[in-house]
């Protein structure tokens, strides 16, 4: 049987290959620059192969290929830490809930709690990695998507995801554009305008060119960050269009929000969590996520035998989805 890699040897690794210095790496993680040297050369007696050059430091292609998968490695790890963490400790009454800028519709707000609450607003596709690690005990993440079909998001770590809300999406534009006077549009006969590429704000570019067989839809101007505002007054000023919900792009100065009509596309928010939330986690899931459809009655669906006759007992309803 093959030794098991050793996890710190890869974090040490990991730590090199990114900063591209021995010295740097072990200050970094407060060891002395020789045990940096021991650890690298550990590993790569263990694989048999080099996996940095030296001068300069850089991956060899055995490294790339290591550090291909020694980020969700490590992901995972510290993803199963802090569930183990989280299911022994003492159940906290505050919560901290990760978000995107326009995941956090009106019902959301509403829901919150008066008191105790951290909200960290993250780039999608950090928030299931704030939920897997800790650091968030629920996270709303949001996209485009065809109707009642689930968003997909990063594979960090077994997590479960309920649809919370779905809306129309809308192309903002500003009031002087040509087409500020449609009552809907298509995406496809907007390919090749000139668009914001906000993909922590707005609804991303790529998702629009999966919309669009994959063709179109490059931007004008970049914008990142999670501002809302920043995103808005852009597209009124006329630096390029935005695709966004339409609760944050209508009555916005300056802009006319016009319906998307084809293809049949909806703006949906999922909310994400691990195992199953405590605290206020838990009063904040309950209320967003509506209640399974009640059981179907015995006549109608007769309960399932096994092969001896005996009743089968009913697999209860998920009220969301895991992902692993």
């Amino acid at each position: 049987m093959l030794p098991v890699m050793d996890p710190h040897l890869l974090r040490t690794y990991v730590t090199v290959a990114r900063l591209a210095s021995f010295s740097e790496a072990a200050r970094e993680l407060g060891y002395t620059q020789s045990a940096v040297s021991q650890h690298i050369a550990a590993l790569e007696q263990d694989l048999g192969a080099p996996l940095l050059a030296r001068r300069p430091v850089a991956p060899t292609a055995a490294g790339e290929r290591l550090l291909e998968h020694a980020g969700p490695l490590l992901l995972r790890l510290e993803a199963a830490r802090a569930d183990v963490v989280r299911m022994v400790a003492a159940p906290d009454h505050g919560l901290t809930l990760a978000t995107t800028p326009t995941a956090l519709g009106p019902h959301v707000l509403a829901a919150l709690p008066a008191s105790g609450v951290t909200l960290r607003v993250l780039p999608r596709d950090e928030i299931p990695v704030a939920v897997a690690t800790g650091t968030a005990d629920l996270g709303l993440v949001d996209g485009l998507a065809a109707p009642s079909d689930p968003l997909r998001l990063p594979d960090v770590a077994p997590l479960t995801t309920h649809g919370i809300a779905e809306e129309p999406v809308c192309v903002l534009l500003p009031v002087t554009h040509p087409l500020a006077r449609r009552t809907g549009l298509r995406l496809g006969d907007l390919a090749d305008a000139r668009w914001l590429d906000a993909p922590d704000t707005g609804l991303p570019l790529a998702h629009l060119r999966a919309a669009n067989g994959g063709h179109g839809f490059r931007p004008a101007l970049r914008c990142d960050g999670t501002d809302v505002r920043t995103l808005t007054a852009l597209a009124a000023a006329g630096h390029g269009l935005a695709l966004l919900p339409r609760s944050a792009a209508v009555d916005v100065p300056g802009t006319v929000a016009v319906p998307v009509t084809e293809p049949r596309v909806v703006h949906r928010a999922e909310l994400v969590h691990t195992g199953a939330p405590r605290g206020a986690a838990a009063m904040l899931t309950d209320v967003l996520v509506p209640p399974p459809p009640a059981a179907a009655p015995a006549l109608a669906s007769p309960t399932p035998t096994r092969g001896d006759g005996r009743r089968e007992p009913l697999a209860p309803l998920s009220k969301g989805t895991s992902r692993s």
